[in-house]
This record gives C-alpha cells, sequence and structure tokens, in this order.
C-alpha cells in the first residue's frame, strides 16, 4: 500500500512534522548553499536576468551539473524564470520571479546567522570531538 503526500492548498498551511507532507521536501530544496547562493546573486542582479556561466563564475566550487540542477529545481518550483537566447550556442538566462524574490529576505537572513555564529560553531565542534575522540578514533 503506498501512501499519497500531503497536499497543501494555497491558503492552507502544511504540517512539517507529519512525514507526507511536501513542506519536508521543499524545505530540503532551497535549504541548500547552492540554492542559497544562487538566489543571492539574482536578487543583487533583480529585476535583471543572470546568465548560466555568469552564475556559474560567482558561485565559487559549483559544479557545472549541481548548478544545472539546482536552476531546474528553482524554475519547477516557479522560484526563477529562465529564458532561452536561439542562438548557438543557445544563451540561457535566469532571473528571480516574485515568488523567488520573497525566498530572499529569509535566505538572508539564515546567511547572516551562520557567518556570525561560524566561529562559535567552529569551536562548540572542537570541544565536542576532543571529548569524543576515542569514539571518533574507533569509527
Amino acid at each position: 500500500m503506498t501512501t499519497q503526500p500531503v497536499r497543501v492548498e494555497r491558503a492552507g498551511r502544511g504540517d512539517l512534522f507529519d512525514p507526507r507532507c511536501p513542506t519536508r521536501q521543499l524545505l530540503d530544496r532551497i535549504g541548500t548553499k547552492w540554492t542559497s547562493m544562487a538566489v543571492k546573486v539574482l536578487a543583487e542582479a533583480a529585476p535583471g536576468e543572470v546568465r548560466f556561466a555568469e552564475l556559474r563564475r560567482r558561485m565559487s566550487g559549483v559544479s557545472q551539473k549541481m548548478l544545472s540542477v539546482t536552476l531546474h529545481s528553482l524554475v519547477r518550483d516557479g522560484l526563477v524564470g529562465r529564458r532561452v537566447e536561439p542562438t548557438v550556442p543557445p544563451r540561457v538566462h535566469y532571473r528571480l520571479t516574485e515568488l523567488g524574490l520573497s525566498l530572499e529576505a529569509p535566505l538572508a537572513a539564515l546567511r547572516a546567522w551562520a557567518e556570525e555564529h561560524m566561529v562559535e560553531i567552529d569551536q562548540a565542534n572542537a570541544v565536542h570531538d576532543a571529548q569524543h575522540a576515542d569514539v571518533l578514533d574507533s569509527m
């Protein structure tokens, strides 16, 4: 027997604690570092567009495949618009939609929190690892 995913009505809200809630999958997609970086770059260009190559250049460390997968997901979710110029090779442009722009502020807050507290997190990791070195060594 398969379970059907929980569908969320426009006016309704999902229940993150329900394992069938699609909110979980959405958070998996929008909670990645690559999504956060792509939204930041596109938000800085808004309402303009950014070409794929420029996104890749500005998102240090992202592979072409990972960027392509990230952008496909953002387009599918309605957060990013995609425009293809029929040239050889084709020029592909991306821009944030209104929905995508509404995601920038929460992601910016999360990025700011992470940057502000990274030293504390690193210190907590070091303390934890030192206290549990015997467990880590046996792994």
